[in-house]
């Protein structure tokens, strides 16, 4: 398995490349459970809390796909070190906003702002790697170790947000993320060898079409997969809190997330012969099965266990969506398909993160993983939708 792993990071640039995109994408973990941790803390309130958290990913939806698009465009750097900037400039605003219990609609405008100027690290990161390997068995591969990089965020953002969050003032956590990602993404913009090329661009000549009706069942499979997301958080704090344990969110999201880190690792090992939708299909399948579970739970030590288990199927599944996705698409907007696959997720997470924190103050503890149980159902439906890959041949 080492091997396999081994043999996509010679490629020059990649190791420093991907371990620089890790670094810089912490804050995607860490930014909406801070600011549920932080106005709940502040004002007392879940549904406050999943409303801010909800703008924040709303900004970054709406800007998600327009961000992709100026990195094909005009190149990663030049988008990289704006993002930077901002991106430091806004959440600094939202960290005022929100612990000083700023009036509305000042703490959602800044969030929404925040998240508008969050760098498309993810996307950009897999552009390079699309750009940079060739093989196919070797391109799966390299998915496979972003995968696991995600995982490996959210194994350690939700814990480190929760404990600076809890143990310093409410507002550290956010304060570490600001600056984590702004220093991180400098980092990557400076990378310039390893950035894609960006494509002569010439206004007389038709523009390359995105194949939507590929796009379009994954796009909504991703919104349902981020509404999951952001209500498998909320629920999760309740949760705990409900419980008694309030800094145990952490710990209990970050069992999910290792779960998933596990598997992923399992997965981008193996050349698979079944094709990329099935496998997707599949793992989505397993994914809202066993979330029926989670609203019958009071006890955190097999909640956390649950969680683990249930991460065993998130990272083989999103390798799958993110392989179908490369193969479908055309290197010219392969930055662009990438965000709007993010921007599903992004677009998700707010209703999640909202209606798990509407439930959480109505019923307390799990019930609020009802949400969950029926986002997942919707990822499923769309899941079965997507269609394989064109041939290597027929590929736009």
């Amino acid at each position: 398995m080492l091997d396999t792993y081994r043999s996509v990071f010679t490629h020059r640039g990649a190791l420093a490349f991907s371990a620089t995109g890790m670094v810089a994408r912490l804050p995607i973990s860490m930014m909406t459970l801070g600011i549920v941790l932080l106005v709940s803390s502040v004002t007392g309130s879940y549904s406050l809390a999943g409303q801010v958290s909800a703008a924040y990913v709303i900004g970054n939806a709406v800007v998600a796909v327009p961000h992709g698009r100026l990195a094909d465009r005009f190149g990663q750097t030049v988008v990289l070190y704006g993002d930077a900037v901002l991106f430091a400039l806004t959440t600094g605003m939202l960290v005022q906003a929100t612990s000083h219990d700023w009036g509305a609609p000042w703490p959602h405008l800044w969030a929404a702002l925040s998240g508008a100027t969050l760098p498309q690290v993810g996307s950009m990161v897999r552009a390079r790697w699309a750009h940079l390997v060739r093989d196919d068995k070797e391109r799966h591969t390299a998915f496979a170790v972003e995968a696991v990089g995600d995982e490996v965020v959210f194994v350690t953002g939700p814990a480190l947000v929760t404990f600076l969050s809890t143990v310093y003032a409410a507002r550290t956590g956010l304060v570490v993320a600001l600056v984590i990602g702004t220093v991180g993404t400098l980092l990557l913009a400076a990378q310039r060898r390893t950035a894609p090329a960006v494509e002569p661009h010439d206004r007389t000549a038709p523009r390359v079409a995105m194949p939507w009706d590929r796009l379009v069942p994954i796009a909504l499979a991703a919104v349902a997969l981020g509404c999951l997301f952001g209500a498998l958080e909320v629920a999760t704090v309740a949760a705990a809190a409900h419980g008694g344990h309030k800094a145990a969110a952490g710990v209990l999201l970050a069992g999910f997330s290792l779960g998933s880190m596990v598997a992923g690792l399992v997965a981008g090992a193996i050349h698979w012969s079944t094709p990329d939708h099935r496998r997707f299909q599949v793992g989505v399948g397993a994914l809202a099965v066993t979330m029926l579970v989670l609203p019958f739970l009071d006890d955190l030590v097999v909640l956390g266990v649950l969680l683990f288990l249930i991460g065993l199927t998130l990272a083989p599944s999103l390798i799958a969506v993110v392989s179908l996705l490369e193969a479908s698409t055309p290197r010219a907007r392969l930055t662009e398909a990438m965000a709007v696959f993010q921007t599903g997720i992004s677009a998700g997470i707010a209703p999640g993160a909202y209606f798990a924190g509407v439930m959480a103050d109505h019923t307390g503890g799990s019930a609020s993983y009802w949400v969950c149980v029926g986002s997942g159902a919707l990822a499923l439906g769309a899941a079965l939708l997507c269609r394989p890959a064109p041939v290597a041949s027929l590929r736009p």
